[in-house]
């Protein structure tokens, strides 16, 4: 079976809608709640770098730690942005999922059908 990972975030109704859609396909993926169990800094550059798009993409601008912490300011380097996340994983956009096909932020929650594997 094909390995599924959500980083999820049970509050989040754009993630519960993910997670239903992952589980609609036929697959049980592994649920890693990140406000409780967050990713170290290799797991969080992995998954920027697997996106294929720059970390300031994975952030929630929303938070006001966000604007506190002027993450939007010209000049904030990836690896800030990275400390910032793995400071308060409350910044992480959410959800990120994992399959063989692909990493994406699934905002909206309908971006996971670009990445699961198609079932006979």
């Amino acid at each position: 079976m094909n390995r599924i990972t959500i980083y999820h975030n049970p509050k989040c109704g754009t993630s519960r809608t993910t997670l239903a859609l992952i589980r609609d396909s036929g697959v049980e993926p592994e649920v890693i709640d990140y406000l409780k169990t967050p990713p170290d800094r290799a797991t969080l550059q992995a998954l920027v770098a697997a996106t294929g798009q720059p970390a300031i993409d994975l952030v929630r601008n929303k938070e006001a730690l966000f604007t506190e912490l002027h993450l939007g300011a010209p000049g904030v380097s990836e690896e800030q942005l990275i400390d910032a996340l793995l400071q308060h994983p409350i910044l992480i956009n959410r959800p990120i999922v994992v399959t063989p096909l692909g990493t994406r932020l699934c905002r909206p929650a309908e971006r996971v059908l670009e990445i699961l594997p198609r079932h006979a």
